[in-house]
């Protein structure tokens, strides 16, 4: 078992959930962040009353899933990324998962 992690921009979000689909990971989490990606803008509209939100919208999916639906999961990204027109690409990453209940 393994723990995979994808980030992907809020336009994405329903892409995200097929690819998961097709991948037969059935069982997953998401949540909302905000994604960065210039930290000098960060540090320009960071202050107590930001006029200007600084992040994107994002989200996280995870899920604990074996490594044949993980291995679907990264070709079926790999592929979408290829044909999108934005400087989003969706990211994931994979971590081993050692103990377990």
């Amino acid at each position: 078992m393994k723990l995979v992690i994808v980030t992907a921009v809020e336009e994405f979000q329903n892409d995200i959930l097929k690819l998961f689909k097709n991948s037969n990971i059935e069982s997953f989490s998401t949540s909302d962040i905000d994604g960065y990606k210039n930290l000098p803008n960060l540090l320009a509209t960071s202050s107590w009353f930001p006029s200007v939100k600084g992040g994107s919208d994002s989200h996280m999916f995870f899920s604990f899933t074996e490594e044949e639906e993980i291995e679907r999961l990264f070709h079926l990204i790999a592929d979408f990324n290829s044909k999108i027109k934005t400087n989003n690409p969706v990211r994931a990453i994979v971590l081993p998962i050692e103990k377990f209940i």
